[in-house]
């Protein structure tokens, strides 16, 4: 079937024609108009602080951060169960020993101030995020 004998079979009153319909050029566009609308409304939620209200619960040291970060080391390093458990006890370590300094730092901070200044201190640590 050619597309002199598609055209005559085409409904009376229609429009078509090979030259405007090509389905690759279809495809392409429809591709593009897909991306492009994941593009814009990727955009839209991120703008919006959607990325941000998910991470904002987890803070550094929270149980719940602790563990996604590590199982993300155990997964790409293959960590055998004697390395996870060795991993596991380490990274404790190293969590307990940062909230010490965080603290300790944090009085030394709170030493140097007066009182006006402690409570805007408090205020900006309040505001950063975790």
């Amino acid at each position: 079937m050619n597309s002199t004998s598609l055209m005559a079979s085409a409904p009376a009153g229609r429009f078509w024609s090979p030259r405007l319909w090509n389905p690759k050029v279809a495809c392409a566009a429809t591709l593009a108009l897909v991306f492009l609308s994941g593009a814009v409304v990727g955009a839209l939620a991120l703008d919006f602080g959607v990325h941000n209200r998910q991470h904002a619960s987890l803070s550094f040291d929270s149980p719940q951060a602790k563990a996604l970060y590590f199982d993300h080391m155990q997964k790409e390093l293959n960590l055998t169960p004697a390395q996870a458990e060795q991993m596991q006890s380490v990274l404790n370590d190293f969590w307990l020993y940062y909230r010490t300094v965080l603290s300790d730092g944090k009085q030394r901070v709170e030493q140097l101030l007066d009182e006006g200044q402690r409570q805007k201190f408090e205020r900006l640590l309040q505001q950063q995020p975790h």
